[in-house]
């Protein structure tokens, strides 16, 4: 991949977006689609600490041209991409030799002779030279490459959509509605501030699972004031919770070891709300069967965590995709239900909540059971 300036130059590489700056961003974004070198042109010198601790360098008039890739993706300096996009750009099939570039003057070549094309890359001054140049030697065609995975900066006026654009991006499909449409408003909201900060991902995961922690020991009573203000907490930990895979995915930080501690987390959170939720309602009715319902809920809660975690979460970041089974469990575990559990502590019943926890998590454990040993079964030898 190579990356040149655009031919204005209104938009710096050092212009912050979303706490990066700009040419960081778009290298860390190629090399988490996939890209292994990264070329930059017309560098300066004072550019040059953005690149530290990626796999890109500097591409020099006078320096080696060589590069094994045969696909070449050029991309102005003004383009902000989505690691997908690029991937994408990178997959996809093309015919040798021809030169496809789309509106924003970004280009993709399958070339035999890929050092021809990086050579030119060396001599141009900007991106769109490049493709200007590279038309005159081969077979060019205008390609309409997806618009939604490429944002164009035109000035530094564009910065504060380019940012929306970025934080919109984060937005999963398969999420609840209340979480998409409230609590993802909130939770971007704060992310948007805080990637301009040193808060770190890992920093937010324990401020969220604290909140949930701190508001769990409010379901002991049965008093509705003290119910609404545990499941105001429990709504504030799940928001909270949101922030940190929103920076770690604007600033390219994701870790296996910040996906167990977030995953993880979350369900002692709920464990300790379920527990605080039986005993409370053990404690207002003096019985002893509240208890049993809480241990259903929080030992299949618990129980469906280790599956998830043990055949999803792990081969997902060992193979650096998503498993089936961990897809399902996202697409099940939809967060919507503390809006259940706010309109019970409302009336001081909360811990009616328990009858549903108690039914469904069992299931729950037993589908991801079933959809890991379907998986295993399906397993090449």
């Amino acid at each position: 991949m190579v990356v040149l300036p655009s031919r204005t130059e209104e938009v710096p590489p050092s212009t912050r977006l979303a706490g990066l700056p700009l040419l960081r961003r778009i290298v860390l974004a190629a090399g988490r689609a996939g890209f292994g070198r990264v070329l930059v042109g017309c560098l300066r010198s004072e550019d040059q600490p953005l690149l530290a601790g990626t796999c890109a360098g500097a591409l020099r008039p006078n320096g080696p041209t060589s590069l094994s890739a045969r696909r070449i993706v050029l991309l102005p300096m003004n383009v902000v991409p989505q690691p997908s996009w690029l991937r994408q750009l990178r997959e996809i099939e093309l015919e040798p030799d021809r030169l496809y570039v789309d509106q924003a003057s970004v280009a993709v070549v399958e070339a035999t002779d890929p050092a021809r094309v990086v050579a030119v890359a060396a001599r141009c001054g900007s991106a769109a030279d490049v493709v200007a140049t590279l038309r005159g030697t081969f077979k060019a065609a205008d390609r309409a490459f997806d618009e939604k995975g490429r944002f164009p900066l035109a000035s530094l006026r564009d910065i504060p959509a380019a940012e929306t654009w970025l934080l919109r991006s984060l937005i999963k499909q398969h999420e609840g509605f209340m979480s998409r449409h409230l609590e993802r408003r909130i939770s971007l909201a704060l992310t948007r501030r805080l990637v301009t900060t040193r808060i770190t991902p890992n920093a937010m995961t324990v401020v969220s699972v604290a909140i949930g922690l701190v508001g769990a020991p409010f379901f002991l009573s049965s008093a509705p004031a003290y119910q609404l203000a545990g499941a105001l907490l429990f709504l504030t930990h799940s928001i909270v919770d949101g922030c940190d895979g929103e920076i770690a995915r604007l600033k390219f930080l994701e870790s296996a070891a910040g996906a167990v501690l977030d995953f993880w987390g979350d369900n002692l959170v709920h464990a300790a709300v379920f527990t605080c939720l039986a005993v409370g309602w053990s404690l207002d009715t003096g019985t002893t069967w509240p208890p049993l319902l809480g241990g259903i809920a929080v030992a299949s809660t618990l129980g469906s965590a280790a599956v998830v975690y043990g055949r999803g979460l792990r081969a997902s970041h060992a193979n650096g995709e998503t498993s089936r089974l961990s897809r399902l469990a996202d697409a099940l575990s939809h967060r919507d239900f503390i809006y259940v559990i706010l309109l019970l502590a409302a009336a001081g019943k909360a811990a009616w909540f328990l009858v549903i926890a108690a039914a469904g998590a069992p299931i729950y454990l037993l589908l991801l059971a079933w959809i890991g040993r379907t998986d295993r079964g399906a397993a090449p030898s």
